[in-house]
């Protein structure tokens, strides 16, 4: 039997309620109090955790993001943060130099945005700037959202594709006065263009799973609630495979929940029949199959969500349907026939407003037993919002997101509408059920940051002073909850995960300071001084 001890510490227990120590056995809390009568129960031989007084918070749970997603950023061309084409040919020029051996099919990179050029022009990259990075091998670099990259002229010409080609079905590529393709290519169109650059082996994935893990739990998260199969070239049982290896090797602890993706409803069916599901649901081995992801639109940046309305900046634009309400509901009939949860990506409020209509449409006596979720849910007004807490549906929210958007939604959508849009705090206040994450590789995967924004709602040079329509605030208890105890009622580990009481797995990080009491302004600074997975010390600084 393995016993753990925490003690000496600030334990958030639940709204109004902390305790000095905790004590577990086997990876699982068994008491919860002062300092002596956890010591006592410990006794001798249990590894004691003296926190010196810092604040403890239930371990974090990323209620949706791409693990995989963030390991293959970390070994290839790195985008973010550049501040004009320019830039981007000469990273890519580098990279290519200095990393020929991970360059030997193409050139994958990741992270530009073009709203933050401050250099040149303010415009999307296009082939004729990418062939000067390479016209031997394809270039593919996606933007931030991953719903638009821009690829060489070496990719379109090994895609097939010249002057007047035929659209591909749910993506779209850009056109040059004579009819020829761009570079710019859009939602179902960039899967399309990443697939020219092979997958890498079994052992690569999970070295760059590893990688990202380790990152991930250095900054509190245990839990991670991930999209991966289907957003890199691995087939689900491949995919399950190298993770479950990971795990047993001991190179990782974190709790780890698949979101599976798929190209169509046959291939679905196909994976419900294999049996995978059956063989990855064991939370105790902290690896399982969880949700059907869909994707109904694309991103508010590039102006590919989908709205109600026109875009202000962009008049005849009401962005892409990335998956017709038909097909949609064709999922989600065999999803539900199946016992298989939904969570869909939908950003503009047409797409959560069809997401939470489809969802109605398959959910027995009105009820959500399934726990459906609606992704990201940005764009949205008050009866919206009512609709979701009225059918009892689930919403996965990305605070971080605020950082850049509150910068372009009065430009896209209209002050009225950015009024009710990121409505942390209605949500809240409506009982919808919320967990909170980042979507990394899109932002860092890092939660504090995340957190902040969803107290302060300013950006990371703390601007607007008084938050961006402060009204949708929440505090610092509603935002800890909704990363912890939230992201588990999403994954049906409500009674399980995400509260430091008897019963619940030791999971938990021990904090650099009080996101109690320091300055709101501060608490994405915050870094763990030691991260517990099942009642075992997995990183300390």
């Amino acid at each position: 039997m393995k016993r753990f001890a925490l003690v000496n510490g600030k334990i958030y227990v639940e709204r109004g309620r902390f305790a000095q120590a905790l004590y577990a056995e086997d990876g699982v809390i068994r008491l919860v109090g002062r300092d002596d009568e956890i010591r006592s129960a410990a006794g001798r031989g249990a590894e004691i955790f003296d926190c010196e007084g810092r604040t403890v918070i239930p371990g974090l749970n990323d209620s949706h993001m791409h693990l995989l997603g963030v390991g293959m950023e970390m070994s290839q061309l790195r985008l973010n943060g550049a501040r004009s084409v320019g830039e981007i040919v000469a990273r890519g020029r580098r990279f290519l130099a200095e990393h020929p051996e991970l360059c030997r099919h193409g050139v994958a990179g990741i992270g530009w945005n073009q709203d933050l050029f401050d250099e040149g022009e303010q415009r999307l990259p296009d082939r004729h700037d990418l062939d000067q990075i390479s016209t031997d091998v394809p270039v593919i670099v996606e933007r931030v959202c991953r719903h638009i990259a821009a690829v060489n002229t070496r990719a379109i010409e090994m895609l097939g594709l010249g002057k007047n080609s035929p659209q591909y079905e749910n993506g779209e590529f850009e056109l040059e006065a004579d009819g020829f393709p761009s570079g710019v290519f859009k939602e179902q169109a960039v899967a399309r263009a990443s697939r020219l650059i092979p997958p890498k082996s079994a052992a690569e994935y999970e070295d760059m799973f590893v990688k990202a893990a380790a990152y991930a739990v250095a900054h509190g998260l245990t839990s991670v609630q991930s999209n991966d199969a289907g957003f890199v070239p691995v087939p689900v049982d491949a995919l399950m495979e190298i993770v479950a290896r990971a795990h047993a090797g001991g190179r990782t602890a974190l709790r780890y929940r698949h979101q599976t993706t798929f190209r169509s409803v046959g291939d679905f069916e196909d994976f419900l029949r294999g049996g995978a599901r059956e063989k990855y649901h064991d939370p105790a081995a902290h690896v399982e199959i969880g949700p059907l992801k869909l994707f109904k639109d694309g991103s508010l940046g590039g102006r590919s969500a989908q709205m109600s309305r026109d875009y202000r900046d962009d008049p005849g634009n009401r962005g892409v349907e990335t998956l017709s309400n038909e097909e949609m509901d064709r999922f989600c009939r065999a999803a539900r026939d199946a016992g298989v949860q939904v969570i869909t990506h939908a950003i503009g409020d047409r797409a959560v407003a069809d997401t939470v209509a489809c969802y109605e449409r398959v959910m027995d006596s009105g009820k959500n037993p399934l726990r459906h979720i609606v992704n990201h849910c940005q764009i949205t007004d008050r009866p919206l919002l009512e609709r979701i807490a009225a059918d009892g549906l689930c919403v996965a929210y990305q605070p971080i997101f605020l950082d850049y958007d509150m910068h372009i939604v009065e430009s896209r959508c209209g002050a009225e509408l950015a009024g009710t849009s990121y409505a942390f705090g209605t949500a809240a206040a409506l009982g919808i059920p919320v967990g909170y994450g980042t979507d990394a590789p899109v932002e860092d995967c890092s939660p504090f940051p995340c957190i902040g924004a969803a107290v302060t709602r300013m950006d990371h040079l703390g601007q607007p002073e008084g938050g961006w329509f402060p009204q949708e605030k929440v505090d610092v208890e509603t935002a800890i909850d909704a990363y912890t105890a939230g992201s588990a009622f999403l994954e049906f580990h409500e009674r399980d995960k995400g509260r430091l009481k008897p019963g619940f797995v030791a999971d938990l990080a021990v904090l650099d300071r009080d996101i109690f009491t320091c300055p709101p302004a501060r608490i994405r600074e915050i870094l763990p001084v030691a991260t517990v997975i099942g009642g075992e010390i997995v990183y300390r600084r």
